[in-house]
């Protein structure tokens, strides 16, 4: 039998003075079943604690619908679907629950993989791009948060430290593979937090599949990551999916736009960014008049801004990299054209504000988090961030602190297995409490939380929820697709976002 930990973190930070238990829910926020019954740690622990070919009793999270999506942004909303995937927590059933702790051990390692060194990158087919995300993924959250634990007593069960293995992530996908293999095999690291691209995530994932270890990612919005159907794999960041949805009800519902225009980056980040925007407007009725892409790291927008131009577009958005964004939009208004300006959470940097200058005003983001909000956590936090790096974190640092802060929770509670590291991050229930704020895991165990909006005012980014600008959402049906007709979805129960 495991040994049951007493420890757990609060608020990000594994604390000596703060043991205790934390409560576990089944169901998630989108729907509550009447059978789920709130599970606390202990029972979870002990359901996990089985025979090699025995799988928990436990039950698993379900969802009414992916992604909390309104009803008319559905795909295949005409049609009566067989049946829907990513409502139902994916099940663990393999061996390894039964395997026993190591003896020997001088620290409790744990895996990073980011893009932290310059090389060849698939995403733009030349130079890499994203070094500065990894550094600040690396650097301001994982790095910091291993400190913190082990000035608080490290590793409680065995009064060993946490150690971090890092490795670069910046190659081509057999790379990025290669380098899961080296983390979970040679290293012998116990859980794994990366990393930012969207390709070398897929091929990452797949690997700790059939590595069978835990790994949580804190940078990739590609909404598609989630959804691999793969138990090892957790995201505690709010995707692209939800940013689109909240720019579509702001443009479509509350400012009632009818051409939009698109310019994204020709890599995985712009094409499957902008996915959600241009289905949920045709689906709304309103067609994207045209999207332009445009090779990562260029100088000369013309032959973009032209075809948009042409398509006399009432908003035009953006989704790409800050940098090239602030030349986009350079360009943009040097043409003389002053529709509004929206843009991916990539372009809210300093670097985009620099480069844009007079042109960032009343430019308009979509963002996972709010950073202002008032949280004492996220002022320590920030304090210490600044104390150490002199400046202040940013969205990758902040969501990787959480990240890691949440496997270390993990760790501490579940002992040193695997499988039952990843039961206990999947059988959580209650939003973890982040700096980034309440982190709550769907059945699809992805970060189910709030998104916003930001906009640069000529001194600060200022943050707004969907309640703050009053933006409407689409009904979103209590029940699965399977349950319901379209008038019932449209008509009963539903309610707006």
């Amino acid at each position: 039998m495991k040994q049951t930990l007493r420890a757990i973190c609060q608020v990000g930070v594994v604390s000596l003075a703060a043991i205790a238990l934390a409560p576990f829910a089944v169901a998630d926020e989108a729907t509550t079943s009447e059978e789920a019954q709130p599970l606390d740690t202990e029972t979870v622990l002990e359901a996990i604690d089985v025979d090699p070919y025995e799988i928990p009793d436990l039950p698993l999270k379900k969802s009414s619908n992916y992604g909390a999506s309104a009803v008319d942004v559905e795909p295949f909303g005409h049609v009566e679907p067989y049946a829907e995937h990513f409502l139902e927590q994916m099940e663990y059933t393999g061996p390894g629950r039964a395997k026993a702790e190591p003896e020997d051990l001088d620290s409790v390692k744990i895996g990073f993989q980011g893009p932290i060194v310059p090389t060849v990158s698939v995403a733009t087919g030349g130079h890499s791009h994203e070094e500065p995300l990894g550094i600040a993924m690396l650097r301001g959250g994982s790095r910091m948060a291993i400190e913190e634990v082990n000035d608080a007593g490290g590793y409680l069960p065995r009064d060993i430290p946490f150690e971090l293995v890092v490795h670069n992530d910046n190659g081509l996908w057999g790379a990025s593979g290669n380098e899961i293999v080296d983390l979970a095999y040679k290293d012998k690291v116990w859980a794994i937090l990366g990393t930012i691209d969207g390709a070398n995530s897929h091929i990452a994932i797949r690997v700790a599949l059939k590595a069978e270890i835990p790994m949580i990612n804190t940078g990739d919005t590609d909404p598609t990551f989630i959804e691999t159907n793969i138990p090892w794999v957790i995201r505690t960041i709010g995707d692209d999916r939800q940013q689109n949805y909240l720019l579509l009800d702001y443009l479509y519902r509350k400012q009632g736009l009818e051409r939009v225009a698109i310019i994204r980056a020709s890599n995985r980040y712009g094409r499957f960014g902008v996915r959600e925007i241009k289905d949920g407007s045709r689906r709304l009725g309103h067609p994207i008049v045209i999207e332009m892409a445009y090779p990562v790291g260029g100088e000369d927008f013309s032959l973009q801004i032209d075809r948009v131009a042409a398509a006399e577009p009432q908003a035009i958005i953006h989704w790409g990299d800050g940098v090239d964004g602030a030349r986009i939009l350079n360009q943009i208004r040097e043409r003389g054209l002053d529709q509004p300006f929206y843009c991916s959470d990539r372009c809210v940097t300093d670097e985009f504000v620099t480069l844009a200058g007079d042109h960032a005003q009343q430019v308009f983001s979509t963002y996972p988090w709010n950073p202002n909000r008032e949280d004492p956590a996220l002022e320590r936090f920030r304090q210490d961030f600044e104390k150490r790096y002199g400046v202040e974190p940013d969205t990758y640092a902040a969501h990787a602190y959480d990240g890691m802060n949440l496997l270390i929770w993990a760790i501490q509670n579940a002992g040193l297995n695997r499988a039952k590291i990843r039961d206990l991050l999947a059988y959580r229930g209650e939003p973890w409490p982040g700096v980034t704020g309440d982190i709550p895991l769907n059945a699809a165990l992805d970060d189910g939380g709030e998104v916003f909006f930001t906009r640069w005012d000529g001194k600060d980014w200022l943050y707004y929820s969907r309640e703050d600008l009053e933006i409407p959402g689409g009904v979103i049906a209590p029940v699965t697709r399977e349950e319901r007709d379209s008038v019932t979805a449209l008509t009963t129960g539903g309610g707006p976002r």
